[in-house]
């Protein structure tokens, strides 16, 4: 099974969530690590483990990135990492999976799937390093996670934050030679 290190320069985790029901705030996190174990011909052996920095967060607001970190929402400081471990993986066809592991969450660890997709590998005109790349995407209920910030419910119906939220994940990893 060959090896591979996620790139934190060509990855990023992503999130959406709506807010006041009426518009959805996107933002990343720009710290992201892991490796994992692929080979194309045998997806279904595959494994990933990634962590992400928690307070690399950012939705181009400063005030709104530091009230994410706080204690109400993300809570940084004593959370400081998103982590997840693949348990399974399945093949769907082609270069398309579903990919089953333990997400863990302002503390808390639950499961969930990602479909997922992947590119390549190719040898990289920059550096000759052989490079994959990942697409995955999974909605959580954050309350699962602990967060419950935002729990405000609207006139109109809804709450002040959405409880769903959107998860993606675009990664490029180098094969580790």
């Amino acid at each position: 099974m060959s090896q591979w290190i996620i790139d934190p320069d060509h990855s990023v985790a992503c999130f959406a969530v709506r807010h006041m029901n009426i518009a959805t705030v996107r933002g990343m996190f720009h710290k992201l690590t892991g490796k994992i174990e692929f080979d194309p011909p045998d997806v279904s052996r595959a494994s990933v483990t990634a962590e992400i920095d928690v307070a690399s967060i950012s939705t181009g607001v400063k005030k709104r990135d530091d009230h994410l970190r706080s204690g109400e929402i993300l809570d940084a400081g004593r959370y400081p990492k998103i982590t997840f471990v693949c348990t399974a993986v399945k093949s769907t066809g082609g270069n398309r999976a579903k990919i089953t592991g333990d997400l863990t969450i302002h503390g808390v660890t639950k499961t969930v799937t990602f479909d997922a997709e992947f590119s390549g590998p190719i040898k990289s005109p920059i550096g000759g390093e052989t490079t994959l790349g990942f697409s995955a995407a999974t909605t959580i209920n954050r309350e699962d996670f602990g967060v419950t910030w935002g729990n405000d419910p609207l006139e109109g119906g809804g709450f002040l934050a959405g409880k769903e939220t959107e998860i993606t994940l675009d990664i490029e990893a180098d094969l580790v030679e």
